[in-house]
């Protein structure tokens, strides 16, 4: 591996996405060359190809996610903190921007967080407040329950707001998900009829996955940052959910 292909690592995985373009301009090397550069290091596992970008590699282990895009995150979670009221109750559901959410909440007493994700209940664990983390078929490699029993779990629960991370988001597909036990339990989740927000970074935004999220109740309200096209911007306001774009402090 040489210089090249260690700056363009390091440049993915700061901010979960680049474009053929701008990884050429950064560089100094042709597009031709950026894209031969891209096959070698998805061959690797380092990075993913998708319309034009390279992408940071998919994973299960919140851990490493967390570090994909780290500041980035840590200003979706604090702004999604802040809109958590004394008293209220939320639901938390998975992923890494939901996981710094559940660090930047750790430290109220005045509320009850609910998550499905054994990993955000580790992170809870000396938190002031009441954590209730449900049932269910435990998947390892997320560290969160997902089946039947989790629904059931869901259904006798009441929250004011849920908190889900996605996977990707498409004009034409909607909001959508790489794992379908998972994507069963947003679904169950959207289906409660509450305030529902997505709490995402950009880079989902133009990924398209197997397995839609919540066709039939969809979102409140989205979180994510600048990098966020505009297209996206015009036709998430256009279905009439809330959009609150974060940037740089």
């Amino acid at each position: 591996m040489n210089v090249r292909h260690q700056n363009i690592i390091q440049l993915v995985s700061e901010r979960g996405s680049v474009s053929v373009s701008e990884l050429s301009q950064i560089t100094g090397v042709s597009e031709v060359t950026v894209r031969q550069d891209l096959n070698v290091l998805e061959k690797g596992g380092f990075l993913r190809r998708v319309h034009g970008s390279a992408v940071a590699p998919e994973s299960d282990d919140v851990g490493a996610r967390m570090r994909t895009r780290y500041a980035v995150k840590k200003r979706l979670a604090e702004h999604a903190a802040s809109l958590v009221n004394a008293g209220e109750a939320v639901f938390i559901e998975g992923g890494s921007t939901n996981a710094l959410l559940a660090r930047e909440l750790s430290e109220r007493r005045d509320i009850t967080i609910i998550t499905v994700s054994h990993y955000i209940a580790g992170l809870l664990r000396e938190t002031g407040g009441e954590v209730i983390i449900l049932g269910g078929l435990y998947q390892k490699s997320s560290e969160s329950v997902v089946g039947p029993l989790t629904r059931l779990c869901i259904q006798h629960l009441n929250f004011h707001k849920v908190f889900i991370g996605i996977d990707g988001w498409d004009a034409l597909t909607g909001f959508t998900g790489r794992n379908m036990l998972r994507c069963d339990v947003v679904n169950a989740l959207m289906a409660k009829n509450t305030h529902t927000i997505a709490l995402t970074d950009s880079s989902k935004f133009g990924q398209i996955h197997p397995y839609p999220l919540a066709p039939e109740h969809p979102f409140s309200h989205v979180i994510t940052d600048t990098d966020l096209p505009d297209t996206c911007k015009e036709i998430l306001q256009a279905q009439g959910l809330r959009l609150d774009i974060i940037g740089p402090v």
